[in-house]
C-alpha cells in the first residue's frame, strides 16, 4: 500500500471513531470522505473546505500530519490520480468501463475511450475529491483547463496545461505535476500511452499551471527529479 493511501486510511479511521462516516475505510478519497471531513470541520469551527491541511489535521490528530510533498492529504485530487496509475483504455472495439464511469459520475458526455481522455481524467480526479469545485466548460478539451480554478506555480497538486502541435493551435495535454528536471516536467496524466502514466513533457510546452479554487494553495515548491527517474511506482495498489 502506498504511503498516501495509508495516510488517507488513518484519516478515515479517526473520522469514523469521532462519529463521522467516511464510507468504506479503503484509503480512497471519495465523496463520503469529503463529506465526513466537511462535517467535522463545521462542528469544530473550521473552514469547511474538505481539505485536511495543517489546521484540520491538528484538530483530528492533535498535531499536523508529517507528509512528504506528494503524499500530502491536502491534495486529495492528486492522491486519486496516483491511485489510478496503470488504468488503460481498451485498444480497438470496446471501452474500459472504469473510464466511461468517470464521465458518467462527473456528468460529462463521453462514451468512447478512443476519444482523447486526458481532460476527462483530470476532471474525474478533481470532481470525485473536491465536491464543490466547478469544472471548466468542456473539460474534455485540454486547453479548457487554462480557465480552471486559479493560477499557480508548478508544484505538487498543480494542474499543468501544455500545447500540442502548435502553441497557437487548439490541441493540448493536461495532467498533474509530478516533479521536474532541467528540460522537462514529469506529468501524471491520462491517455499517455493509452493509459494513466507519468510522461516527460518539455518545459517550453507549458501554457499554464492552475490550482483548484476551493482548496488552499500549498507552497511546496518545485520537486527536482534526476533524468530518467520517477517519484512513483507504476502500481499503486
Amino acid at each position: 500500500m502506498s504511503v498516501a493511501k495509508e495516510t488517507i486510511r488513518r484519516i478515515q479511521h479517526v473520522l469514523a471513531r469521532k462519529g463521522y462516516n467516511p464510507g468504506v475505510i479503503d484509503g480512497i478519497w471519495g465523496r463520503n470522505t469529503d463529506a465526513a471531513v466537511r462535517a467535522f470541520q463545521v462542528d469544530n469551527g473550521l473552514v469547511a473546505d474538505g481539505i485536511v491541511g495543517a489546521t484540520t489535521s491538528r484538530a483530528l490528530f492533535g498535531n499536523p500530519l508529517d507528509a512528504e510533498p506528494f503524499n500530502n492529504p491536502a491534495i486529495p485530487w492528486f492522491q486519486e490520480a496516483r491511485r489510478l496509475i496503470g488504468v488503460k483504455e481498451v485498444v480497438g472495439p470496446g471501452n474500459n468501463p472504469e473510464i466511461i464511469d468517470w464521465a458518467s459520475d462527473a456528468g460529462i458526455g463521453y462514451d468512447d475511450d478512443d476519444i482523447p481522455w486526458c481532460g476527462l481524467f483530470v476532471a474525474h480526479c478533481v470532481s470525485s475529491t473536491l465536491t464543490s469545485e466547478p469544472l471548466p466548460g468542456n473539460p474534455l478539451g485540454a486547453r479548457q483547463w487554462q480557465k480552471f480554478g486559479a493560477p499557480a506555480m508548478p508544484t505538487p497538486g498543480a494542474i499543468l496545461v501544455f500545447w500540442r502541435g502548435s502553441r497557437d493551435g487548439w490541441k493540448g495535454d493536461v495532467g498533474f505535476y509530478a516533479g521536474e528536471e532541467a528540460d522537462a516536467y514529469h506529468v501524471l496524466g491520462g491517455n499517455q500511452g493509452n493509459s494513466v502514466s507519468i510522461a516527460r513533457i518539455r518545459r517550453d510546452r507549458l501554457l499554464e499551471a492552475r490550482w483548484p479554487a476551493t482548496a488552499p494553495i500549498l507552497d511546496a515548491g518545485p520537486v527536482e527529479i534526476a533524468t530518467g527517474e520517477t517519484m512513483f511506482s507504476t502500481n499503486e495498489a
